[in-house]
């Protein structure tokens, strides 16, 4: 191979590899801002402002909102109630 091609194919590598790089990046952005829009949601829906502001200001690639969503978040309880029946009235005639 001549200097010439060399450097095309070097070029093209890079190019590549640059290409690469930057839809692995938008991939990630676009992972980090699900995640953290989740999350985000939930905290401020559960009223929880300081859970709600760290995961605002971190940037974590989406690590800290899982983690949020899986291991802090407030279980629901269902709560049933179950009624008596309604005790039959009795009336007295006079």
């Amino acid at each position: 191979m001549d200097t010439q091609t060399a450097a095309i194919a070097t070029q093209w590598a890079q190019t590549a590899f640059v290409q690469g790089t930057m839809v692995l990046l938008i991939v990630l952005m676009v992972r980090d801002m699900i995640w953290k829009g989740i999350a985000l949601w939930k905290a401020g829906t559960k009223k929880q402002l300081t859970r709600f502001i760290i995961i605002f200001l971190l940037n974590t690639l989406g690590i800290l909102p899982i983690i949020y969503l899986i291991f802090f978040q407030k279980k629901e309880v269902e709560i049933t109630t179950k009624t008596a029946p309604k005790a039959a009235k009795t009336t007295k005639k006079k």
